[in-house]
């Protein structure tokens, strides 16, 4: 920097002017650290005008006043606590005017602020960058017109110099900050998606923001559009979890934040009206909507007991930080929802196991010539298989089907065939003339994708003879002297179309003979590999297992089963009935 130059020197060259604002230029923008630039600029001025008293003093857009940043020879308490609204005071005035004020003796100026008793004069010089009020710089003297015009031309032009450099270093000090922000942010983001608990989840957001901005009450509400409240989930007052009335939607703060859709900020919340008295000692007060895909499902509200406590950075960390909360509440809400509903299904679906096992036969029945033997297994907690027995006299009558799907839909389908077939058989003695009558029942009776594959076996006792009718069934298998084979009859599944008729297959039995009926899930039961159970090994099994008794059979397929499927689980619901001819 050139040698020192009092405010009575004169540039007696432009070039020379010129140079020493180049120096300036270097002095200010050499680092971006505000504290270090404003220790340069006091230096800077110090050099062409004497001073006794310096002081930068920023603008605050929001709070339309400037507060001291930088000073020297001022009192501390007066730094920490002054604060001048725009147009008061010589550096209000100053500030509002955009134009220096140089006042020479401050005792005969009302507008003067008193900061020490000695000032006698004062020179106050707005500093504006990009059209915008950065603040004012403030040079005070203990003598009497001890600032010229020269001095305020001077302190006018370095001001136009210096402005730039505070502007770009708060700049910089506000993307440092809001960079540190953001990883904070980015880090309790991550963490805030992989809680799915709503409480937990409402308790760690309170707590990362108390760690962002220290406020004395906290709560987020969420909207019930039904009857037309926001619902406080959740509140905090000074670390204590407390309980608060709804509030009607629209009103107050944070209803005013939901309609807007936008931060609401409020500085005095005494001065407001929108505000509703919860606490006497609450002065400032902001809510962030939460919005998630254009619907806003709540608001974050934080409240002070200081007056104008929430700063603009305040509000728009808060605003990065509420669509992520946003979306996390309303995963974890869904998330309340579906295990709440997944609670009452699973209560229905056990109520409906229970009946079920009351409709389906519990064991096996006594038919005159025959010893049988069953099994059922559902894939999912009701099954979509049906099966029952119905004896009238020496005859029998054989169902076993599947209705189309799994779970509760086909179980609910099954029942209703169950009891279609339960109030039909009784009246027709063929199973081709049953097969008929419930395909035109279920027709009548049509829900979309819904069918049911049915095996219907005839059993004349007397003349020791099977007579067969089949719906889109497996067929059954019939073991005879360690042979097995097929009897085939085919049909189209019941409930699809209209107007169908059923053929039927009649086969006499000898002692010995073990019929083996079973639902498609049997053989359709995967291994790990992908690989399905088949028919051969259902035939291979039956082979093994046929001299022994008819439960036998039907344990011994299980066991194989399940060996098969190495804890896989079943693939589809599995129904077994074997039947021994005696």
């Amino acid at each position: 920097m050139a040698a020192s130059r009092k405010s009575t020197v004169r540039f007696r060259e432009r070039a020379e002017l010129l140079d020493f604002m180049l120096e300036v230029a270097a002095a200010t923008s050499e680092t971006l650290d505000l504290d270090r630039v404003m220790a340069r600029v006091a230096e800077v001025v110090k050099q062409v005008i004497h001073y006794d008293l310096f002081a930068i003093l920023l603008y605050s857009e929001k709070r339309r006043g400037l507060g001291i940043r930088y000073a020297i020879g001022h009192r501390k308490e007066l730094i920490d606590n002054l604060f001048i609204p725009l147009g008061e005071g010589i550096t209000g005035a100053a500030a509002a005017a955009r134009e220096p004020i140089l006042v020479n003796d401050v005792r005969a100026d009302v507008r003067y602020l008193s900061a020490m008793d000695a000032v006698r004069s004062e020179l106050a010089v707005p500093m504006l960058a990009r059209g915008r009020l950065v603040g004012v710089i403030d040079l005070q003297s203990t003598r009497v017109d001890a600032f010229s015009e020269h001095d305020r031309s001077l302190a006018r032009l370095l001001a136009s110099r210096i402005a730039v450099s505070i502007d770009n270093a708060r700049l910089h000090r506000r993307i440092v900050r809001q960079n540190r922000t953001l990883r904070t942010l980015t880090h309790v983001s991550q963490e805030f998606s992989s809680i799915l608990d709503l409480d937990e989840l409402l308790r760690h957001i309170a707590e990362a923001v108390r760690a962002l901005i220290a406020y004395d009450a906290f709560s987020i509400l969420l909207v019930d559009w039904d009857k037309k409240v926001l619902r406080h989930r959740f509140s905090v007052r000074y670390d204590q979890r407390v309980e608060v009335d709804n509030i009607p939607l629209g009103s107050g703060i944070t209803g005013a934040s939901v309609a807007l859709r936008e931060a609401v900020s409020v500085a005095d919340t005494l001065a407001d009206p929108r505000y509703i008295a919860s606490h006497p000692d609450i002065r400032s007060e902001v809510a962030v909507p939460l919005v998630v895909h254009d619907r806003a499902i709540g608001v974050m509200d934080l409240e002070s007991s200081h007056m104008a406590y929430f700063t603009e950075d305040h509000v728009r960390m808060l605003s990065l930080l509420a669509p992520q909360v946003a979306s996390s509440v309303e995963n974890a809400r869904l998330y309340e929802e579906l295990a709440t509903r997944e609670r009452a299904m699973q209560q229905d679906l056990s109520a409906a196991s229970k009946l079920q096992s009351v409709l389906l036969p519990r064991e096996a029945p006594q038919i005159q010539g025959l010893e049988i033997g069953v099994a059922a297994r559902p894939a999912r907690q009701v099954s979509g298989d049906l099966f029952d027995f119905f004896e009238q006299g020496e005859h029998a009558l054989i169902a076993i089907g599947d209705s189309s799907g799994k779970g509760a839909a086909a179980a609910l389908y099954g029942a209703m065939v169950s009891g279609l077939l339960r109030s039909m058989a009784p009246r027709r003695r063929g199973p081709a003339l049953l097969m008929q009558a419930l395909n035109e029942a279920l027709v009548e009776r049509r829900v979309d994708a819904q069918f049911v594959t049915l095996l219907l076996l005839w059993w004349d006792a007397r003349a020791g003879q099977f007579t067969m009718a089949n719906a889109g069934s497996e067929p059954p298998l019939v073991c005879r002297g360690g042979e097995v084979r097929k009897i085939k009859v085919e049909g189209v599944p019941l409930g699809l179309l209209d107007g169908r008729e059923y053929d039927e297959a009649s086969f006499p039995a000898q002692p010995g003979d073990v019929i083996l009926l079973y639902s498609d899930g049997v053989e359709d039961q995967q291994n790990p590999a992908g690989e399905p159970y088949g028919r051969g090994r259902v035939k291979q099994l039956l082979k093994a297992t046929h001299t022994g008794r008819a439960q036998a059979v039907v344990e011994a397929l299980l066991s194989d089963l399940d060996g098969f499927a190495e804890g896989g689980g079943l693939t589809d619901d599995q129904t077994l009935i074997a039947l021994k001819v005696l």
